[in-house]
């Protein structure tokens, strides 16, 4: 087969993991084209894009003139795809190709699924719990308290928020996954208009996931296939990002309604 099935979609802004993430799917897809790689680069510094252009021979790859952020990027990358399904994948994310063939086989047995999201696990092995099955400003709150004593108070809120107890041993429906990385059903994620890009960053994922459950289409959890993400959580860590994130949380509620509790 010829023919590419699957655009893998790639938005960067000198992200310190790209180049070992790129190196990974060239060796792990090398020449099979049946999937096509694309990458849209928000503006990086010059010595990072000609370390980029290096690549051409492998993706497809844009210069962007300005950062425009992750949803204008992967929007880019894939309203005008044409391939049956579309990977949005973020630079920090390792792959093994024989799970994404899993994860399309799945979607092949069951057309009613627009969305199919893997388990997330850190460099270490242990799980990241990116899933979501509510959305609340208590629990956003909650987790960016840093004093250990409220989050033992309110440990159990805190699981049931991360969907700590969700199955691994059985495909689960969910409302929301990580848009680290994220299977999608082509004609769905057109059907939406992909991301929101008013969302610079943070939450256009959680707000695609409502826009797809909005219209009656599934949202998936395959506990069978992983990626392995360098999580930097970056939030926590820089103000200025920290702005972002407080930005796009008002747009989110703002636009789906303020759940406080």
């Amino acid at each position: 087969m010829n023919k590419p099935i699957c655009t893998i979609s790639i938005v960067t802004y000198n992200s310190q993991h790209i180049f070992k993430v790129i190196d990974n799917i060239k060796e792990e897809f090398g020449t099979d084209k049946r999937f096509k790689i694309v990458v849209f680069d928000n503006n990086s510094n010059a010595d990072y894009k000609k370390k980029l252009e290096e690549y051409r021979d492998f993706a497809e790859i844009t210069f962007n003139d300005e950062n425009k952020g992750f949803g204008f990027g992967h929007n880019f990358n894939l309203l005008q795809a044409n391939e049956t399904y579309f990977v949005v994948f973020n630079p920090d994310v390792i792959l093994k190709k024989e799970h994404l063939l899993d994860m399309i086989n799945e979607m092949e047995k069951d057309r009613s699924y627009s969305l199919m999201v893997p388990k997330v696990l850190n460099s270490d092995g242990t799980k990241q719990h990116l899933i979501r099955n509510r959305v609340s400003v208590f629990d956003y709150a909650l987790r960016f308290i840093p004093f250990k004593i409220v989050k033992n108070i309110f440990h159990t809120r805190l699981s049931t928020y991360e969907c700590r107890d969700i199955s691994d041993d059985i495909l689960s429906e969910v409302l929301i996954g990580s848009g680290c990385f994220m299977l999608f059903r082509g004609s769905d994620f057109k059907a939406v208009g992909g991301f929101d890009d008013r969302y610079f960053m943070y939450f256009e994922d959680y707000d695609l996931c409502l826009e797809l459950n909005k219209r009656g289409k599934k949202i998936i959890y395959n506990p069978f296939v992983s990626v392995i993400h360098y999580y930097e959580r970056g939030a926590h860590k820089n103000f200025k990002l920290f702005k972002i994130f407080m930005g796009s949380m008002y747009k989110f509620f703002n636009k789906w309604g303020w759940k406080w509790y």
